[in-house]
């Protein structure tokens, strides 16, 4: 039975919560279509008129300024799980990002430094400077009255549940738990996760660990079981005219093997880092597991060593680098894999040398690892050379 609120809209119960969650939703989708992959990152074009309503609709339904938004997210990006990270629950701690990730928000956007820095490209006109930007708070205060007259008192409930919708999931829950809880595709420079394989609540951005790996992908599923209902959206707006997607992951193809290295598979091998080096810990899982436990390592010492085992050796701390290398100097093989974990990372990360060089650094390494006498280093390498 419909309920009676002194609204021009009277509705049943269930139809207040399908307003709500669709008008949520709306915002969700243009956190993550609009400001999220489109202006943050260039992943993708937006029409004029989608744009500036989604940008309006931003603006009307959460305060948020365009500007401020993508400088906080592209220093989230630059300075990730660092003293200069915005957000990140690896330095203050999960439970600030998860409660308060709205304050850590607002603390930031008022750094000029940021703004200006990181700022760049965002929309600077009229509507910008006259009314979006010295009227913040403008909006949302229009769409509480609109809501009070549609629908009466708990209208008011309707819009306290869009205040708190991004505040939450987006400053909360995506910048807090997913860079702390979940599963990892790609073993990127930093502790970003995929909460779930189904994009759907927060439109996509559940996927994190993926779009840390390939940061201008206008997609942010990456395996075949992972769903990203944005990129539904963005498809959709793509036929009608209304989106031009500039840039998606590369997918990973295979090839024959190749026995001598050329700057195709350097390419391959350099695209794909992330994966690499994801499947290169997988790889030496178990002949590391095998070395732990004939040093009888401790449990909570054989997952920080595993851990630390496949990360770059700048990642680590210095009382991390210490106990790391008291065990290494107790196994060969263990010393042998980290060694080996590194000079694989150096390809990609030394920019001064030639792609010539970079080649036969290539070839070095899969002959050294063929010839390691480590069953799982040799067999990694002819997977490698197989990257195309």
């Amino acid at each position: 039975m419909p309920l009676s609120l002194n609204g021009l809209v009277t509705l049943p119960w269930w139809g207040y919560v399908l307003v709500t969650l669709g008008l949520t939703h709306i915002t969700i989708a243009s956190v993550t279509i609009y400001l999220h992959r489109s202006q943050a990152h260039r992943a993708l074009d937006l029409h004029p008129a989608a744009a500036h309503f989604f940008r309006f609709w931003l603006w009307f339904t959460t305060a948020t300024i365009t500007k401020a938004w993508v400088a906080i997210h592209r220093k989230h990006h630059a300075k990730c799980e660092t003293q200069e990270d915005p957000h990140s629950p690896q330095i203050v701690g999960i439970r600030k990002v998860l409660w308060q990730g709205a304050e850590l928000y607002r603390a930031e956007a008022i750094v000029i430094e940021t703004l200006d820095r990181y700022g760049r490209g965002t929309p600077d006109d009229w509507l910008e400077r006259r009314i979006y930007t010295p009227h913040t708070y403008t909006g949302i205060f229009i769409l509480l009255a609109l809501q009070l007259v549609l629908f009466g008192p708990i209208g008011l409930t309707i819009w306290a549940v869009q205040m708190i919708w991004i505040p939450f999931f987006a400053a909360g829950v995506i910048n807090g738990i997913g860079h702390f809880w979940g599963y990892r595709n790609f073993a990127c420079p930093d502790a970003s996760t995929n909460i779930v394989p189904w994009g759907i609540l927060i439109g996509g951005e559940e996927l994190h660990n993926n779009h840390h790996a390939y940061g201008s992908s206008a997609k942010l599923s990456n395996r075949w079981y992972e769903f990203d209902i944005g990129w539904l959206y963005i498809r959709i707006l793509e036929t009608l005219g209304l989106a031009s997607v500039k840039k998606v992951a590369p997918k990973i193809r295979w090839g024959e093997i190749k026995h001598f290295c050329d700057v195709e598979l350097l390419h391959a091998v350099i695209t794909h880092r992330y994966d690499v080096t994801t499947r290169y810990a997988k790889a030496i899982h178990t002949t590391a597991r095998q070395e732990f436990e004939r040093l009888n390592l401790a449990l909570p010492d054989l997952k920080q060593v595993g851990h630390w085992l496949n990360l770059d050796s700048a990642e680590l701390k210095g009382d991390e680098r210490d106990r790391l290398d008291v065990v290494l100097s107790k196994s060969a093989q263990l010393t042998k894999l980290y060694q080996m974990r590194q000079e694989l990372a150096a390809l990609w990360s030394r920019s001064t040398a030639s792609s010539e060089q970079l080649v036969s650094q290539l070839q070095d390494w899969c002959r050294k690892a063929e010839n390691s006498g480590i069953e799982a280093l040799s067999q990694f390498s002819l997977q490698l050379r197989r990257y195309a």
